[in-house]
């Protein structure tokens, strides 16, 4: 039986995320097995089968059913919960574009796992990043403590009268999901009193108020209801924030909120990263300030809605910036140096896309190095030919 109480344990992200689950309390979980998450409804399964659980969990013949059971089921106005990765979050993708598009407010865990061909089953965004524009909020955690605590932010912020947007929850398969740290699992009061029943103003599927959802509109209609959507995800700027708020001074963990800066006071040379990789880079920017070097970096915690403002006003006095990203729109630019530049457009700031860790290739100490590297050598636009740089890349770079 798993403690009521708060309790500490050494666990699995997946651990960490299904315990985080079991806590919030959904009302319908479905899901199909896919490495790396996998073991998240195993857990889950077995807290419904054991009791622990109130929730009937639906067992299906694919990822593309799961998604549309959750959200039928979230359609009537209870809480659900799914997880997939890969090819199988491709595989849900017509009914992942439905979610976002009737503002269901599901939460969905994806364990970023590398989308074939070529096949692999190692880390990569290559899976969720073609899903940012389904009208997802998209977060991206660093460990596994993040991934109990947004889980239960992200129930709260897709929840929230201002959004009413679904959320998915990513983090790096593997580096995450199969490796245990120490993560703080709250008690059930206490996750009660930061996150009520969940009490749909209107639900969807009400035989005393019949509705017709995810129909055929003229395009008048289709135009505006993509504008509300547009601001529904400006609206989840300030309620990220506030919950991110909320949650830090009530448990004592601030994750930053939209972003979250390390050593940047004084920074004159900026690494902007997303997932896991923040840990490495964290030592590297250590060792450098060690030596004189002025460098700091940028977590994007929050890719949609992306925190433009958030990023102009903390990267706007750098002298050069350079973009880690895990994944890449063949023929442009990684998904998170278009971002970038876009938030910086009008400044004349030296920038650099670093490709780095496709299909899970190791992104080591040295890799960071070189990219810093580059970084404190570059003194203008002009001095670069090319932005985009595959790090450890056979036959390409070092």
């Amino acid at each position: 039986m798993i403690p009521q109480d708060t309790f500490r344990d050494m666990i699995t992200a997946n651990r960490a995320v299904a315990l985080a689950v079991l806590r919030a309390k959904p009302k319908v979980i479905s899901a199909y097995p896919i490495s790396p998450m996998t073991s998240i409804v195993e857990f889950l399964a077995e807290f419904v089968a054991e009791g622990e659980l109130d929730a009937e969990y639906v067992r299906v013949e694919g990822e593309h059913s799961a998604m549309t059971v959750v959200a039928a089921a979230e359609g009537t106005g209870v809480r659900t919960f799914t997880s997939t990765a890969s090819q199988g979050l491709a595989y849900m993708h017509e009914v992942v574009s439905a979610a976002g598009g009737m503002r269901l407010p599901c939460v969905m865990f994806v364990a970023n796992r590398t989308l074939m061909s070529p096949g692999g089953i190692w880390p990569e965004l290559s899976d969720s990043m073609p899903e940012r524009d389904t009208s997802w909020i998209q977060i991206y955690i660093d460990d596994n403590q993040q991934s109990f605590d947004m889980i239960l932010q992200a129930y709260r912020i897709a929840e929230d009268p201002r959004v009413l947007l679904p959320v998915m929850v990513c983090g790096d398969g593997y580096i995450l999901t199969h490796s245990s740290e120490t993560v703080e699992i709250l008690g059930q009061k206490e996750v009660d009193e930061f996150l009520p029943s969940y009490k749909a103003e209107h639900a969807y599927l009400d035989v005393d108020r019949p509705t017709a959802q995810g129909i055929i509109v003229p395009p008048h209609y289709h135009m505006e209801a993509k504008w509300q959507i547009h601001q529904a995800m400006r609206n989840a700027k300030q309620v990220i924030q506030e919950v991110n708020d909320e949650f830090a001074k009530t448990f004592g963990r601030d994750h930053g909120g939209l972003i979250q800066s390390y050593r940047m006071e004084d920074a004159e040379q900026a690494l902007v990263v997303i997932g896991s990789i923040s840990g490495t880079v964290r030592g590297v920017v250590d060792e450098l300030r060690e030596k004189g070097y002025k460098v700091g970096m940028v977590i994007l915690r929050i890719f949609r809605p992306f925190p433009s403002e958030k990023i102009l006003e903390t990267l706007k006095n750098v002298q050069s910036i350079g973009v880690f990203d895990r994944s890449f729109s063949f023929g442009s630019a990684g998904q998170c140096f278009l971002e970038v530049r876009n938030a910086l457009y009008g400044l004349d700031i030296p920038m650099y896309n670093f490709i780095a860790g496709l299909g899970g290739l190791d992104v080591r100490e040295e890799d960071i190095r070189f990219m810093f590297d580059k970084l404190l050598t570059v003194k203008n636009m002009k001095d670069i030919n090319d932005p985009i740089i595959f790090v450890n890349t056979r036959g390409v770079t070092i």
